[in-house]
């Protein structure tokens, strides 16, 4: 027969075992890369947002931020928070799909909680969640508008990001809502990879091939920036429209300025990485999983509503 203080004492034992379990700590990595143009310098400002509000507001959360230049660098890190920093969580912006999901889902089957931000992996077994932004819109609103605003006629240049899914998202879109204007021609795609010197250096390009140009699909805005440098300098004055994307506070004040190119924009804001940082560590302290795939939605701004997107205190 249990004595009363054996009881008693098994009853503390409990309580203790419960109550350390409820306060687990969660360690969540956050795996992004280096700020080198002005999205990815809001993506590192809004991760350390998230750390420094979620870590104060939780004793038993702490969130450890990695940089990277590259995958390699990025794979390299994964390993190091795994092994030094003894993560149970991870949330990461992939530099690009394929090269890293052997590394994340190397993570993944060692009980890491895996939440994959943007740029998706080659294989979804690889994550627990993914949160993006709806990169399907940021495609197809671009073409709609340019359809529209040439008249259904007319040449376009593409200059799309970087080799990643939802690269191809966005430009698989972009071409199957052009197909409803057969008199508009794509005359070519390349790579600028979000970048506005590797885009001013694709524009010239374009310039030098194609005398006669309507409208640039620049999907990004800090891309855009290059274009309009490379129009300027080669003064040309057949250009009727530039369309960068991820409604940049610079793209969006031109668009309220009544810029005479940049007239139109697709919203798509680095703080995603802000709320996907959130919504994972709310649930893994609750012991919860987040939703397969949650989509931000994306939204056509003009001089109609542009004013509701400008923040002049936004990193980007």
């Amino acid at each position: 027969m249990i004595s009363m203080k054996r009881l008693a004492g098994a009853c503390v034992l409990a309580l203790l075992a419960g109550t350390a379990a409820a306060a687990e700590k969660v360690t969540l990595g956050v795996a992004i890369p280096t700020a080198t143009h002005g999205f990815t310098g809001g993506i590192v400002w809004w991760a350390n947002q998230a750390k420094k509000e979620l870590e104060a507001a939780n004793p038993t959360l702490k969130i450890i931020i990695k940089t990277a230049a590259s995958t390699p660098e990025q794979a390299n890190q994964l390993q190091d928070m795994l092994v030094v920093n003894k993560i149970n969580t991870l949330v990461i912006f992939p530099l690009e799909s394929a090269s890293l999901t052997q590394p994340v889902a190397q993570l993944k089957n060692k009980g890491v909680y895996v939440t994959v931000v943007d740029r998706g992996l080659t294989n979804p077994a690889a994550q627990n969640a993914y949160v993006a932004g709806d990169n399907t819109a940021f495609g197809k609103l671009p073409a709609e508008y340019l359809g529209k605003k040439l008249g259904g006629k007319g040449n376009i240049v593409v200059l799309r990001g970087m080799p990643s899914t939802l690269d191809n998202e966005r430009v698989d879109a972009f071409h199957a809502a052009l197909k409803a204007y057969p008199g508009i021609k794509v005359l070519d795609t390349k790579y600028g990879n979000w970048n506005r010197d590797d885009a001013f250096k694709v524009m010239q390009d374009y310039l030098t091939r194609f005398k006669q140009i309507d409208a640039v699909w620049a999907a990004d805005d800090d891309m855009a920036i290059g274009v309009l440098k490379a129009i300027e300098q080669a003064k040309r004055t057949d250009i009727k429209e530039v369309f960068g994307g991820a409604g940049s506070k610079s793209a969006v004040k031109k668009i309220i300025d009544g810029d005479k190119l940049v007239q139109a924009d697709v919203s798509y804001s680095p703080k995603f990485i802000y709320d996907a940082i959130k919504m994972t560590a709310t649930a893994r302290l609750k012991g919860e999983a987040l939703p397969a795939k949650t989509i931000i939605p994306s939204t056509l701004i003009t001089r109609d509503n542009a004013k509701q997107f400008y923040f002049a205190d936004s990193p980007y």
